[in-house]
This record gives C-alpha cells, structure tokens and sequence, in this order.
C-alpha cells in the first residue's frame, strides 16, 4: 500500500524548502537581494517539487513494486552543505534518500528502483523543453515571460539532478546503475549530460 509516513512528509517538506531556497540563491546570481529572491523562489518552487519530489517518489513507488518498504528521510547535514554551497555558485544537492527497506534485494531491482528517480528527471527536463517551444517567442507577453522562466528553470534544474544522481559515487543512485547494468547507466548518463550541456548553453536564460 502507498503511503507515507508523518515523520516522511516533514522531511520532505523541509528538505523540499531547503533545496528550493539553495537554488534561488544560486540563480538570482547570489545577490541576495530579497526581493529579487522572493520574485525566483516561487517559480524555482516548481522546477524543484517537479524535480526532486517526483525524483523521490520515484524511487519510492518502485521499491514498493517489488514489495519493499520505502521511506524517505532527509540528510541535515546534506541540506546544510546543499545550502553553503550555493553561496559559492554551485549545488551539492543531497538532500535526503528513499530508504528501503528488504531482504534479498538483487541488483537488478537496486539498480532499476535507483534509476528510477533519474528517469523521472529526464522526463520532466524533455517535457519543460516541449512546453517551451510550443509557447513560440512571438508574443512577449508578462504570461508569457512566466511560463518560459518556469520551464527553462525547470529544464535547467532537472537536467542536473538527472546528472547529478548518476553520478557512479558510493550512496548515488548512479553507482547503484552502473552496479546493475553498464550499458543502461552509460546510455542514461549521456543522455543527462547531453540535456545538461543545452539548458546550460542552448538557451537564454
């Protein structure tokens, strides 16, 4: 049954915040100006909940496909970092993990329950650069102006949670992949970076 936990709900909501208002700063140029922080963070507030809530419920609802129990729980120390870090012009966005819970557990369902979140990143930076083209350039309108930050931010930023995560290092869901199945992860991972490399210099931010 898919549910969640009250200690799990919190956990996301804080790491949720934490790693929204990391990304602000980071993309408001560090100015940190208040208002020009408060103007990002809701528009940044989509780009992570579709990013790192659907990346976590990923891996959730996968675990839970083959039997195990799943719950997230957020990493203090790792939001702490998550946060230092973009004063410095980057994110080491490590907010958390889905903790799973089973014995027995192949590598092949390691592997496809820890690719699972990554997918999901893929997924929403391809459906973000749609929705962008469709919307044209033609009228520059405030609606317009909105829609388009939403989805080159959103692009942006899961393209590199995508990324990131596959990133083959010990507690990242890449290791886990690459554990499982070189082909997949190399595939995945080029895809990530290929997606990366144009939302960092195929668009105007």
């Amino acid at each position: 049954m898919f549910k969640f936990t009250k200690r799990e709900v919190i956990d996301l909501i804080i790491s949720f915040l934490v790693i929204s208002l990391g990304f602000c700063i980071l993309y408001s140029g560090r100015s940190f100006d208040l208002n020009v922080i408060m103007t990002l963070l809701p528009i940044i507030m989509l780009g992570v909940g579709c990013g790192f809530i659907f990346n976590e419920l990923g891996h959730k609802l996968s675990a839970m496909h083959y039997g195990y129990w799943a719950e997230y729980k957020m990493w203090v120390h790792g939001l702490i970092i998550a946060l230092i870090s973009s004063f410095f012009g980057f994110i080491f966005a490590a907010p958390g993990a889905v903790y799973i819970y089973g014995p027995n557990m192949s590598d092949r369902e390691n592997g496809i329950i820890s690719l699972a979140g990554p997918i999901i990143n893929i997924v929403i930076t391809i459906i973000f650069l749609i929705i962008l083209s469709l919307i044209g350039n033609s009228l520059y309108t405030d609606t317009y102006m909105i829609i388009a930050l939403i989805c080159i931010i959103g692009a942006k930023i899961n393209s590199f949670l995508a990324l990131f995560n596959l990133l083959p290092i010990p507690t990242l869901d890449g290791s886990k992949v690459l554990k499982w199945s070189i082909p997949i992860w190399l595939i995945t991972i080029i895809i990530a970076g290929i997606l990366v490399y144009y939302t960092m210099f195929g668009m105007v931010m």
